[in-house]
């Protein structure tokens, strides 16, 4: 039989360019030639920039081994689909963490509890091994959680029940092994969350008012549990002591290992990425509650902590009271004008913080926090080197010796986000810090640190890169907010290795990828999304939580199709290896009847 003419290759690349990616694929099983055209690197490459909309400036993942395979990276191995939804929660979950392993997540809500889920049962699917109210202390709802570096300790940062305007909340250990409860550590404001510096210390937070707009923020670090050593050998020890102005605290608490940006997960500088690829080609108990001095009253608090630097401030504000209600914006004038004297006058140096050159294998640790220094909205990202000396609890319980007039630690590194931050997640690797924030209108001032300028609906993700201590490219943005100023709450975001997830208000999650800069993925829930994370052994599998009080499983369409596939029975690996078997089989039997 006769095959008819057969068209140029030239022109049916010319053809395939002018279809979608779906109809590439199914005309590329018409025959051998078709199926050639339709691998061809400059069609999936045309076919890639033209769906995915990503400028030609931008080069393909440095890892990247195909246009192809990129296309069906972004379109197949994203956690999309749904396939569980978690309802053990009666209330908002809040927060999800994964274990180092990914073989545990624990979840927290305004029920109060904590709840630990399995993830690697044989079905599949995901199911809950355990659960811990936290109302016996007194606890409002758990905000926060945090597996330590070995998966051994669980932290859980929760709000204490109280008025409206509180600001009290705890930190508990909890251990992986027994459930028990090892410690428990006072927290305020508890919007501080607490993190773990190592695997067996944690940092907190205490706050302490000056004055009316100026406070004191102390962190500590603290041991996760009482050794019998206990009595000779200190639990806690203050980090530092920074000054707070216009009414602003320090919150948000994590620590970054920087020790491993000499082999980042991914560079989102493309200009770096060039050079490395130049580089590569050429050269190949009982539980025990730390009061840390706060027992006693919030009012007791401030005033053991408020010292000579209150003492100015409290007598120009009964100077000023003495001239009427008129004098009020006189006298936080002049409070916050003071405050910034003391701190002039009476803060250490920084610590001076030089952004890593290529090769250098310092390890540094951070500890990273949101605050603000216009008003008590956060709106600038704080940056302290902790040193080694600092990473137990061994030494003084005031933390290194200073002089009488060294009231503060002045903050070594400070980015301004010109906008209200409402979450912050680390890469994996702790060489990218990203930041959800809802801008302030460009150009505003502020002139009343109690009314921040009014905010957007839209949330931006910035991304910064702690080796070069600066904002890297453009931000992400597609995820939106309602909630005005003084109403705003934290929507965890979570990155891994080559996606960042947020939630948002807007009733959605969303997935976007960390090379192209581009969202990838909408994920519907009923209500609020809170949380989202990634697993750390998969990133083809991510969890969101909601206020409409369930965690929903996501999994790629790859791993789905895997898993609803039918077991086939094994086949050998090649011709050669076929071969060996039946001959090691003819062999087998020749022997056992007796013949040579």
């Amino acid at each position: 039989m006769e095959c008819g003419p057969v068209l140029p290759d030239s022109l049916v690349l010319e053809i395939f360019l002018r279809l979608p990616h779906d109809a590439v694929l199914r005309v590329g099983l018409t025959c051998r030639q078709w199926l050639a055209v339709s691998r061809d690197e400059f069609l999936w490459r045309e076919l890639f920039y033209n769906y995915y909309r990503i400028p030609r400036s931008v080069p393909r993942h440095p890892a990247a081994v195909s246009w192809y395979r990129e296309f069906r990276r972004l379109f197949d191995c994203i956690p999309c689909v749904e396939v569980q939804t978690l309802r053990e929660h009666t209330d908002q979950v809040l927060h999800l963490a994964f274990s180092h392993r990914g073989h545990r997540f624990s979840s927290c809500s305004k029920d109060c509890t904590v709840k630990l889920w399995d993830t690697e049962r044989p079905d599949g699917n995901i199911s809950m091994v355990h659960s811990s109210s936290m109302r016996q202390f007194n606890w409002g709802y758990t905000q926060f959680s945090q597996f330590n570096a070995d998966d051994t300790l669980l932290l859980v940062s929760g709000v204490y029940l109280g008025p409206h305007h509180s600001s009290s909340g705890e930190i508990a250990v909890i251990s992986l092994e027994n459930y028990t409860l090892l410690s428990r550590v006072r927290n305020k404001p508890y919007d501080v969350f607490g993190c773990w510096l190592n695997e067996t210390h944690l940092i907190s937070g205490n706050l302490h008012w000056i004055g009316n707009m100026t406070s004191c923020s102390v962190l500590w670090l603290n041991k996760a549990f009482q050794d019998v050593e206990s009595e000779n050998v200190n639990v806690v020890k203050r980090l530092f002591k920074i000054q707070n102005v216009n009414a602003s605290t320090i919150r948000t608490v994590m620590v970054a290992h920087c020790g491993r940006h000499d082999n980042p997960d991914l560079l989102l500088d493309y200009e770096a990425q060039s050079q490395a690829r130049r580089q590569k080609g050429q050269q190949q108990h009982q539980p025990l509650l730390f009061d840390l001095g706060t027992s006693g009253s919030d009012e007791e608090d401030e005033e053991e902590e408020g010292g000579k630097e209150s003492i100015l401030i409290s007598f120009l504000k009964q100077y000023c009271s003495s001239f009427g209600p008129h004098f009020w914006h006189t006298e936080l004038a002049i409070e916050t004008h003071v405050a910034k004297m003391m701190g002039r006058a009476h803060t250490k140096a920084p610590d001076l913080i030089e952004p890593s050159e290529p090769g250098e294998g310092e390890d540094k640790t951070y500890l990273l926090f949101t605050t603000g220094s216009l008003t008590y909205s956060p709106h600038q990202i704080g940056i302290k080197l902790i040193k080694p000396d600092q990473m137990t609890t061994c030494g003084p319980v005031l933390g290194e010796e200073r002089s009488s007039y060294e009231f503060f630690d002045s903050l070594d590194h400070v980015i301004d986000i010109h906008g209200h931050i409402i979450g912050m997640g680390l890469s994996p690797d702790h060489r990218y810090l990203y930041v959800n924030s809802r801008a302030w209108p460009a150009g505003c001032v502020i002139s009343d640190p109690m009314s921040p300028p009014p905010i957007a609906e839209e949330i931006d993700l910035h991304v910064i890169d702690l080796k070069s201590l600066r904002e890297e490219r453009r931000s992400l943005r597609a995820h939106r907010a309602f909630t005005p100023n003084d109403e705003c709450f934290f929507i965890f975001l979570d990155v891994s290795r080559d996606f960042v997830a947020s939630g948002a208000e807007d009733k959605h999650g969303y997935i976007w990828d960390r090379h192209y800069n581009i969202c990838l993925a909408r994920l519907a829930h009923d209500d609020v999304v809170n949380s989202v994370a990634f697993s750390p052994a998969d990133q083809e599998l991510l969890l969101s939580a909601s206020d409409d009080s369930t965690i929903k499983v996501w999994r790629s369409p790859r791993m789905v199709r895997l898993v609803q596939a039918p077991s086939r029975p094994l086949r050998p690996r090649s011709l050669l290896s076929s071969w060996l078997g039946r001959n090691k089989n003819s062999t087998s039997a020749s022997s056992v009847n007796g013949n040579p």
